[in-house]
């Protein structure tokens, strides 16, 4: 966020949760104790999260027999000096196993060579249906966001949707040079092979091996010939500022 812009919390919410890779799970045990533990994440279109969870893993077992859980989430920088000033986000809700090829690919993108475990025999994909939230973004910066305020309605997007992949991959194969003009020239990111990990309504993310950015929409698209438009203005926008 800028530094003097007014407080978003749906925006600040939406944010971390697009830009994180891994985060604390907190799952019931069977006396109901709380158990955590260290999992990797991406995001479906709409925000909700996807997870990759082994078999054997307790925390798998636990959700199996209670699948309500908890899913603390910190923006990066906030690992790193004072912890505590980092934006981050504790959701609240329920995971059900998922076998849709398209949870796959958004987790394979978005993980990137770290989804190779997930390929492994007893690993299975879950999703989180989220019910509420909690949201940490400095001193002052606290809300409880509403879950329907957090997750996006897609109904109208079915075109976009539909063919999300089909942009990715295309851009990815065809127009890595203009991806990485997105990164370093709007979003003032370093150099690097970033690539587009996802394009939802609002935006798409992008990553390389160690870092992620999201950059927005204008406004929100609901077809594929929208989300190509604003992506083709951002590629001229972002060589103008190459001159």
């Amino acid at each position: 966020m800028l530094e003097n812009a007014p407080f978003d919390p749906v925006a600040t919410g939406r944010a971390v949760i697009r830009s994180t890779i891994a985060g604390s799970l907190a799952t019931l045990d069977e006396a109901g104790n709380p158990f955590a533990t260290l999992v990797t994440m991406a995001t479906l279109p709409d925000g909700r999260p996807i997870l990759s969870l082994s078999d054997l893993a307790v925390h798998t077992h636990n959700l199996k027999r209670d699948p309500r859980a908890s899913l603390l989430l910190v923006a990066p920088g906030g690992e790193g000096g004072n912890p505590l000033a980092g934006a981050r986000i504790t959701l609240v809700g329920t995971f059900e196993r998922s076998d849709d090829p398209h949870v796959a690919w958004r987790y394979a993108l978005h993980q990137g060579k770290a989804a190779s475990a997930s390929a492994l025999p007893g690993f299975h994909y879950y999703v989180m249906n989220v019910t509420g939230s909690h949201l940490v973004a400095g001193f002052g910066n606290i809300a409880q966001v509403p879950a329907e305020d957090l997750i996006q309605d897609l109904s109208d997007c079915e075109d976009l949707l539909a063919g999300e992949k089909m942009v990715v991959e295309h851009m990815n194969d065809d127009h890595a040079d203009a991806i990485a003009l997105y990164a370093i020239k709007l979003l003032n990111q370093p150099g690097g092979a970033w690539r587009i990990t996802g394009c939802d309504p609002e935006g798409i993310d992008i990553a390389t091996s160690k870092l992620r950015a999201r950059l927005p929409f204008p406004t929100r698209a609901t077809t594929v010939a929208e989300a190509g438009g604003y992506l083709k203005s951002f590629a001229k926008q972002a060589r103008s500022l190459e001159q």
